[in-house]
C-alpha cells in the first residue's frame, strides 16, 4: 500500500473535496502530505483528520492565485525535506462566476475570462514554481493538473469553463515536452462529474428550477451517456491520482486521464 513512502506532495487548494481525496490518497500510499488552501481552518481539519489515520500531513494557508505566495511555500516544503515529489492543484470556480449555464451571446466577457484566469492561470502558477524546485533539487518528480469532461464534450453554454478546461489539457503537453529532460512527468486528470460532490449536486439544484424539472430528472442528464451503470467517486480519483504519481505511473506523462468510468459523449 506504501508506494510512495517517503514521497512529498503539496496538494494546492485542498479545501475543496476533489483535493481532499487526493491529499488522503496520497497520505494512504505513505506520502508526507503538505494540504494548503486559503482558507487554513478547513485544510487543518483535513491534516488533523489525516493524521488521526495514521498518515502524515500538515496544513498551510497558500493563496493558489498569488505566485509570490505559491514560491514561498514550496521553498519551505524543500528546506524542510529536500525534495518535492508531486504536486497536485484542484482549484475551482463556481460555475456562475464562470458564466455556466450563460448562453455565449449573453455571457459577459469577464464571465468568460474568469475560469481562464483562475482555474488554468492557477494550474500555471502552481506548476511552473513546483517544476523550478523539482529541477533544482533533482527530485524528478509528478505534476498532476486538473480538468474536467467538458473540455471535450459538446455541451451548450459553457463556453468559459469548457475553454478553460481544454487550455488546462494543451498547458499538460507543453509542460511535459518542457520539464521532461530533468525527469518531471506532467499528467491531468479528466474528471466527470462527481455527483456525490456538493458542487455537482449544488449545480443540479440550479439547473434543474431553471429548466423546470426535477433534480432526479436533472440528474438522469449527468448519467445518460455513461457506458457502464457506475459513475466514477472521490476516493477512485484520489486512488488514481495515487498511481499516477507512483513509479508504475511513469508510463503516463502528457496523457489526459480520464476519470469517468467511460462516456459515449467524451471524445
Amino acid at each position: 500500500m506504501e508506494n510512495l513512502k517517503d514521497k512529498i506532495a503539496v496538494v494546492f487548494a485542498a479545501s475543496g473535496e476533489i483535493a481532499a481525496a487526493v491529499a488522503r490518497a496520497f497520505a494512504l500510499h505513505g506520502a508526507r502530505v503538505y494540504v494548503t488552501a486559503k482558507n487554513l481552518e478547513k485544510v487543518s481539519a483535513l491534516a488533523n483528520d489525516i493524521n488521526a489515520s495514521g498518515g502524515w500531513a500538515e496544513a498551510g494557508m497558500v493563496d493558489a492565485m498569488d505566485e509570490t505566495h505559491i514560491d514561498s511555500y514550496l521553498q519551505q516544503v524543500v528546506a524542510a525535506n529536500g525534495r518535492l515529489d508531486m504536486v497536485f492543484n484542484g482549484i475551482g470556480s463556481y460555475y456562475k462566476d464562470a458564466g455556466s449555464g450563460t448562453p455565449t451571446t449573453v455571457a459577459t466577457f469577464e464571465q468568460f475570462l474568469h475560469p481562464l484566469q483562475k482555474i488554468c492561470g492557477s494550474q500555471f502558477l502552481t506548476s511552473r514554481v513546483a517544476a523550478r524546485y523539482m529541477m533544482q533539487t533533482k527530485s524528478e518528480g509528478t505534476l498532476l493538473l486538473l480538468s474536467a469532461s467538458m473540455a471535450k464534450t459538446k455541451t451548450p453554454n459553457m463556453a468559459g469553463f469548457a475553454a478553460a478546461c481544454a487550455a488546462i489539457e494543451g498547458l499538460t503537453r507543453v509542460m511535459a515536452a518542457e520539464f521532461g529532460q530533468y525527469g518531471i512527468k506532467s499528467i491531468c486528470i479528466c474528471s466527470g462529474a462527481l455527483l456525490e460532490t456538493k458542487k455537482i449536486q449544488g449545480m443540479i439544484h440550479d439547473f434543474a428550477a431553471l429548466a423546470g424539472v426535477s433534480t432526479a430528472q436533472m440528474s438522469t442528464r449527468y448519467t445518460h451517456f455513461d457506458i457502464l451503470k457506475t459513475t466514477p467517486t472521490l476516493k477512485q480519483l484520489g486512488e488514481t491520482a495515487a498511481f499516477l504519481v507512483g513509479e508504475n505511473g511513469v508510463l503516463f506523462n502528457s496523457h489526459i486521464v480520464d476519470v469517468d468510468c467511460g462516456k459515449l459523449n467524451v471524445l
